[in-house]
């Protein structure tokens, strides 16, 4: 099964741009029917799905993060990648890289999470 790794900055000035990279462990980025999101769960709270971008390349964002998020990736380096910018301490979260499998219609592999936070 297809592994998922976060990587990025745990700490981030409000205002600033959040800025995190999944790496994917084999070449499925670009397999057809494959979607690859970003998914958040703040402190005391639900799961929240902040968007993905497929296996084409096209991305979908939440509308209510839509203006601050852009999703893009690397098929060379097997890697995907979430910028929020703007940040405010409410972005505070884990942030989670997950693998969706269109044919299973349901998530497969998740990463570990990433804890991020947004403080002066």
């Amino acid at each position: 099964q297809v592994q998922l790794q976060e990587s990025g900055s745990g700490l981030v000035k409000p205002s600033q741009t959040l800025s995190l990279t999944c790496t994917v462990s084999d070449d499925s980025i670009a397999t057809n029917n494959y979607y690859w999101y970003w998914i958040r769960q703040p402190p005391g709270k639900g799961l929240e799905c902040i968007g993905r971008i497929d296996y084409s390349g096209s991305t979908y964002y939440s509308p209510s993060l839509k203006s601050r998020t852009s999703i893009s990736r690397d098929t060379s380096k097997n890697q995907f990648s979430l910028h929020l910018s703007s940040v405010i301490p409410e972005d505070t979260a884990v942030y989670y890289c997950a693998s969706y499998a269109g044919s299973m219609a349901s998530f497969g592999s998740w990463g570990q999470g990433t804890q991020v936070t947004v403080s002066s």
